[in-house]
């Protein structure tokens, strides 16, 4: 009698075809579950997760049609990562998504200074079963500091499509900026990014760093700042955040990035002084997503109002362009 599974994994049983008679086990098993990466597979069959008509296998071992194929669908569970009950804004969900709205303030996964109170914490919470998705479905991050849209995967098919989509580029992300400066224009901002030479939790524009391009236009000027629409093309850490500030116009209320602001001559009035600097974070917001459902292949898209505190910024800022403060 052979031992229970475990209850966050479950088999798929499927028969090799004639016409992969002669390939290697891990080339077949792609072709013929093609939504799981190649590189799970080979890790499933190393951790004996795989049986090949009853019996243990390798990833070179030959097939030559009609054998039985059981594979355990199980992802190591990530119990260093307690559940906790913890809001979660949601904007979507069906059987293979969950799209949230990140508030400021919350750190998207554990790490040195944060060992829980995090969004995966919150996510296992919600959703116990996402303990046998890596990462518990987080396929992309924003800043603790930064707001917006993040996506999850609920499954390990909906993962294995949305990672394949960031990595192709196929995932629209806009966000809303407010930087130091008056632009007059947008552009593009092609420089690679990597760990600071000398002050390691940083990011900055290194020779040899990893590729990075972001777009911007302008959606809106003041006196002295201007709130950018933002599009990323690739996703490294920090990377609006460095990306501005290396073309000198940092976001408002960066401490990492933003140096020391400079106003404009005439001065700031007092209330926008208090404004700008009593607000308590960059002023980055992750406002718009757009990607290709898993299952279906649908094109979807979600936008979400600019959160509370950055409105109320932008509020003070047209009112003093405007003339309208006393």
């Amino acid at each position: 009698m052979s031992a229970p599974e475990p209850p966050d994994s479950h088999t798929q049983v499927c028969r090799i075809a004639s016409d992969l008679a002669g390939r290697r086990l891990d080339l077949a098993l792609a072709a013929l579950l093609p939504q799981f990466s190649r590189g799970r597979l080979q890790q499933w069959i190393d951790d004996g997760q795989v049986l090949l008509d009853g019996a243990p296998c390798r990833r070179r071992d030959k097939v030559w049609g009609g054998e039985e194929v059981r594979v355990r669908l199980q992802v190591p569970a990530r119990r260093e990562c307690p559940a906790q009950p913890i809001a979660l804004n949601i904007v979507f969900e069906d059987e293979d998504l969950l799209v949230l709205d990140k508030p400021a303030g919350l750190v998207v996964h554990p790490a040195a200074g944060h060992p829980d109170g995090t969004l995966q914490n919150a996510l296992l919470h919600y959703m116990p079963a996402l303990d046998g998705v890596p990462r518990s479905g987080l396929v992309h991050r924003l800043d603790k500091d930064t707001s917006g849209l993040l996506v999850v995967a609920k499954n390990l098919e909906a993962h294995k499509s949305l990672v394949e989509q960031l990595r192709e580029r196929r995932v629209h992300r806009e966000y809303r900026a407010l930087v130091w400066g008056v632009l007059t224009g947008g552009g593009r901002i092609d420089a690679p990014i990597g760990r600071h030479p000398r002050e390691r939790t940083r990011m900055a524009v290194v020779p040899g760093g990893r590729e990075a391009i972001t777009h911007y236009r302008v959606a809106e000027r003041f006196a002295a700042q201007t709130l950018l629409a933002v599009r990323l093309e690739t996703g490294r850490t920090h990377q609006i955040r460095v990306h501005l500030a290396q073309v000198r116009h940092p976001l408002v209320g960066d401490a990492t990035y933003g140096g020391r602001p400079r106003p404009p001559r005439g001065g700031l009035s007092p209330r926008l002084v208090e404004a700008l600097g009593g607000f308590p974070r960059q002023a980055l917001q992750a406002i718009a997503l757009g990607l290709e459902h898993p299952r279906h292949g649908a094109s979807l898209r979600w936008e979400i109002p600019l959160a509370e505190d950055l409105l109320a910024l932008l509020q003070v800022l047209r009112q003093e362009t405007s003339g309208g403060m006393d």
